[in-house]
């Protein structure tokens, strides 16, 4: 459901061939916040992005505003926006996004809505009141259907050294009351971010003040609690300046891009490498550029490398937002690349420009998507929802699956399935998402699982007889 990104001036990418993203084409025209999500067999279903008139649009697979999406106030930064599925729905959604002055909104998609393009049922619904920062992420619960949204204040009045996180629990009939926590060692500023790790039990703060810190999360309870500190928030004599970050596949290397700003008009890219002794010394410096290249986002994409966006500032930030046509460089037009980014120093293949956008230009920003593939978070205690209601039943009849475990096919075999009767056969995965539903008429019949990920999937059959489910666990 990661498989395209949308960006930029009307770039993306379509990563669903595995090792050979192609660029795509869309008609989002914004400098920052952005998101999208494809269905689970990798097709678009919709975007959104806030623009340059502090207005989100909310877009539909063939690029046309969404039905009943117009007049959409957010703030134009660069984590601002996520898209999180209703729990127990591949229906229904939800897009956070901030306000273009104050407070965290969400507006609801019901993908039903004109002829299956979706439309927006509710808009512009708030949650929260305060101001927040640049640095909106939402991660699925440890049950593996629920989620968790996390949010940020952003404070400019001092002392705003809260540090606060408010993490709202989505759960299939409500959006509860946050969970506030303050950690009092940083700046509650507007460009902060937060960077899951690829085991989803930590992530990564960081902030143009310099502050680095890695914190653990409870999938289970929400909970957050700070790990280790690698920098602290710089005072004074500011020469850090974090503004994006990625880990590695592998979790133990850091790449952070910094920006130019105060008294500094360099920027760079860093690699950190999170298993030494001295984190901050460990400091690798992949690139150095100045203005007019503008620094942007980091983001670890599902072919497994590390993208790296930049803009073309043509010397007057932001005044290039969006571009006159004639603004087109191999800064803008191509991505930079990470392509072994577990690897340190220059054995991580980092290629600056080396992803062509097809004529198409980036910005600042690359999707805030978060992991929609992530499962329940096994053997701890809140794995209690395996399948929504789809237990292995039978009723007055039953069938057989093999082999189970399956790799790349299974056979159903249906003994009781008569000559010229039909059955209805679906796959539901195991928060009870439906994925396929078709009519079958023969008693042994075929499914290829190979393009599903491995986990536990049900399948049911009906017949004139009623339902039966069984369990199938694909490797």
């Amino acid at each position: 459901m990661n498989n395209i990104w949308i960006f930029g001036d009307s770039a993306g990418i379509d990563f669903n061939i595995p090792n050979n993203p192609v660029p795509i084409f869309s008609s989002m025209d914004g400098r920052g916040s952005c998101v999208s999500i494809s269905d689970t067999s990798g097709q678009l279903q919709f975007y959104s992005y806030t623009n340059g008139n502090f207005r989100t649009e909310i877009r539909n697979a063939l690029g046309d505003t969404m039905q009943n999406a117009e007049l959409i106030s957010g703030k134009n930064f660069y984590n601002t926006l996520t898209i999180v599925p209703f729990p127990n729905s591949n229906s229904k959604f939800y897009v956070f996004l901030h306000a273009f002055s104050y407070g965290l909104f969400y507006c609801t998609i019901d993908m039903a809505l004109d002829g299956g393009l979706g439309g927006v049922d509710k808009k512009f619904i708030g949650i929260n009141n305060d101001e927040m920062a640049d640095c909106l992420t939402a991660i699925k619960h440890g049950n593996g259907r629920d989620w968790w949204l996390i949010a940020k204040l952003s404070n400019q009045i001092p002392p705003n050294r809260l540090n606060k996180f408010f993490v709202y629990l989505i759960t299939p009939d409500s959006i509860h009351a946050p969970i506030v926590q303050d950690f009092n060692d940083a700046r509650d500023g507007d460009f902060q971010k937060l960077i899951f790790h690829p085991s989803f039990d930590k992530f990564m703060q960081i902030n143009t003040a310099g502050y680095m810190s890695e914190f653990d999360f409870d999938r289970c309870t929400g909970a957050i609690t700070l790990n280790r500190n690698i920098f602290p928030e710089q005072l004074s004599n500011f020469s850090r300046f974090f503004w994006e970050g990625a880990y590695s596949p592998n979790g133990d290397i850091f790449y952070v891009s910094t920006t130019e700003f105060v008294n500094q008009d360099t920027a760079y890219l860093i690699q950190y490498n999170l298993l030494d002794t001295n984190i901050a010394l460990s400091a690798d410096t992949l690139d150095a550029f100045v203005n007019p290249i503008g620094t942007g986002a980091v983001r670890l994409a599902p072919d497994g490398k590390v993208y790296f966006s930049r803009a073309y500032q043509c010397n007057a930030f932001p005044s290039c937002a969006p571009y006159p046509d004639s603004v087109r460089n191999v800064y803008n037009e191509n991505l930079s690349v990470i392509n072994q980014p577990d690897s340190l120093g220059a054995a991580c293949d980092y290629q600056p420009f080396s992803f062509y956008l097809g004529g198409k230009r980036s910005y600042y920003g690359l999707p805030n998507n978060p992991n929609y593939e992530l499962g329940p978070l096994v053997g701890s205690a809140c794995d209690t929802i395996t399948s929504v209601g789809l237990e292995p039943s039978k009723t007055n009849f039953s069938f057989f699956l093999y082999p189970n475990p399956a790799f790349n096919q299974a056979t159903l075999n249906i003994q009781t399935l008569k000559p010229n009767k039909k059955a209805t056969l679906s796959i539901f995965n195991n928060i009870g998402a439906l994925l396929l539903q078709k009519e079958i008429t023969l008693q042994t019949q075929s499914i290829d699982v190979e393009d599903l990920p491995a986990g536990i999937y049900y399948i049911q059959i009906q017949t004139e007889l009623g339902s039966s489910t069984e369990k199938l666990i694909k490797f």
